[in-house]
């Protein structure tokens, strides 16, 4: 995610290095790379012309503190207007209604449907609330379908209505079944085409008017870069959503849609989508995706999902195992697997400061961890128990009946017998003073 917009912004900033103050000339010059940076993520000119002129004019005259270099200055006024210009304050969802309703909008392919299930799994598990999604495409079948399959998967009723073409009567209908059977949410997923066209924005337009939601939402995918900002244009000036959901920030995305759609339609990004699975949901902080995008990763987001897998009970289990030196496989795969469910690895090491730019070149697999289970899938309950009782002919199937060879093996072994030291030599006053800060901070949010 925005990995060729931060080296671009990166070697603009080193223009300034080796300065002993700004000036019109240095600033001239940073500021146009940082112009031509944001003109190479698809960020409309006029936007990035407007952005330059507004760091320029912050810079010029700005008094250089003793504890900073220009460089550094000039990467704080980029942040703090990047910041603005993506937003500059979270924006949250409107839950007022009873039901509140959510109207969602966006063209085919945006992965409308898809998000549709991820805000109803969000709101579900994160705030509590029962959702019921309701299918109103009614030109695709297997749009149907695919908002059943996904209910199905993360246990929220779907709402459809086998043989009627009238989206407005379907919406209408779902919402008495709503407030009949206690659903306190209802998201509306609406059609959409492969173009903006007069049928499907009357069609979401009559939706609008006749269910009046709290919430209009608007559903773009940031791979298409200017073409997003264009199109959520064109459904603002017809339906004037509340706010929009960036999809696909995972993919190879150039970043110009995040970046300047706020300041064409005036609405804020609420959402966005990081990944494939259901849990793949963000609320949007611009100042957290400021600081992604210049290289400063985002620990804030990285502590929050940590403490969203963190379990007191789990963890007073494993610190009492490892006391007792009884921390075996098993225990390592469960830590696994709440790791994994924090997001993909690209997103985990992007979060970190400075990892992203020193790993850039490095091939980051979502399934990273695929061979390190493999080893342990193949050992015996015993094995996993007891690793110390690994000899080399058991070490030999394991690595024939894992697909990996007697060296990756030994290595995991030696990783986990470094580690479980490490956990032990932990147990003191550290090892629970960590434990305690986790418990007292896993209620807190920024």
């Amino acid at each position: 995610m925005f990995d060729n917009l931060s080296d671009k912004l990166d070697k603009a900033f080193h223009i300034l290095k080796g300065h002993g103050k700004i000036t019109e000339v240095n600033v001239a010059d940073t500021l146009k790379e940082v112009r031509r940076a944001l003109l190479d993520a698809d960020v409309n000119f006029k936007i990035a012309k407007d952005f330059t002129n507004k760091v320029k004019e912050k810079a010029i005259g700005e008094n250089v503190l003793t504890t900073l270099q220009p460089g550094q200055l000039m990467v704080k006024l980029v942040k703090d207007e990047l910041t603005e210009l993506m937003g500059g304050d979270v924006a949250g969802v409107n839950l007022s209604g009873n039901p509140s309703v959510i109207l969602m909008s966006g063209l085919q392919g945006s992965g409308k449907t898809t998000f549709s299930g991820k805000l109803a799994n969000f709101l579900k598990t994160k705030k509590n609330k029962k959702p019921l999604l309701v299918a109103c495409d009614i030109y695709r079948p297997a749009a149907i379908n695919q908002l059943h399959v996904v209910g199905e998967q993360i246990g929220v009723e779907v709402y459809s209505e086998e043989g009627n073409k009238n989206p407005v009567e379907i919406a209408q209908n779902a919402i008495k079944h709503a407030k009949a059977n206690g659903f306190n949410v209802v998201i509306v997923d609406t059609a959409g085409r492969l173009a903006v066209d007069e049928e499907m924005m009357n069609e979401i337009a009559n939706v609008h008017k006749a269910i009046e939601p709290n919430e209009t939402l608007f559903v773009v995918d940031s791979m298409t870069g200017q073409d997003a900002v264009n199109t959520a244009k064109a459904f603002n000036d017809r339906l004037n959503f509340d706010g929009v959901i960036l999809t696909k920030l995972d993919g190879d995305t150039r970043g110009g849609a995040a970046i300047s759609i706020k300041s064409v339609v005036n609405k804020p990004i609420k959402f966005i989508g990081t990944g494939e699975k259901m849990e793949a949901i963000d609320v949007f902080y611009p100042s957290r995706m400021a600081d992604r995008i210049l290289g400063m990763g985002d620990v804030v987001s990285l502590v929050e999902r940590a403490q969203e897998q963190y379990d007191e009970e789990e963890a007073r289990k494993l610190q009492k195992k490892i006391a007792k030196n009884e921390f075996g496989f098993d225990d390592f795969l469960s830590q696994i697997q709440q790791v994994k469910k924090m997001g993909n690895m690209k997103d985990l090491v992007g979060m970190i400061p400075g990892a992203g730019k020193a790993l850039k070149d490095v091939e980051i697999e979502d399934d990273a961890f695929k061979h390190i289970e493999a080893i342990i899938h193949s050992m015996t309950p015993v094995e996993r128990t007891k690793p110390s009782i690994l000899d080399a002919k058991r070490k030999n199937r394991i690595a024939k009946g894992s697909g990996t060879s007697i060296q990756q093996v030994n290595q995991l072994l030696k990783q986990f017998d470094q580690m479980s030291k490490m956990m032990k030599m932990m147990q003191g006053g550290a090892g629970k003073n960590m434990m305690r800060m986790m418990g007292g901070m896993k209620g807190m949010r920024p």
